[in-house]
């Protein structure tokens, strides 16, 4: 689900890359299995996270809904 971020807020940008990296590494070092699956799973929330946070850090809030809307289809009702 993730990508890198090009917004042209730097501190975002950084941000959301390096949560990037980290779900990219996760996603590769999961196991195809079950256990591997929920492994992605929370890979994939915690970037969505990471970059919501960003978002209202370093960005004004903008650029959330996306991220929200990740959240929610990984069942955390978005949050």
């Amino acid at each position: 689900m993730g990508q890198f971020s090009k917004t042209g807020v730097t501190a975002h940008d950084n941000a959301c890359n390096l949560a990037e990296g980290i779900r990219q590494a996760a996603v590769a070092a999961a196991a195809q299995t079950p256990a591997g699956q929920v492994a992605v799973n929370n890979a994939e929330i915690a970037w969505a996270r990471s970059c919501i946070a960003s978002c209202k850090t370093n960005n004004g809030g903008a650029g959330q809904e996306a991220f929200i809307q990740v959240l929610r289809a990984l069942g955390t009702g978005g949050v």
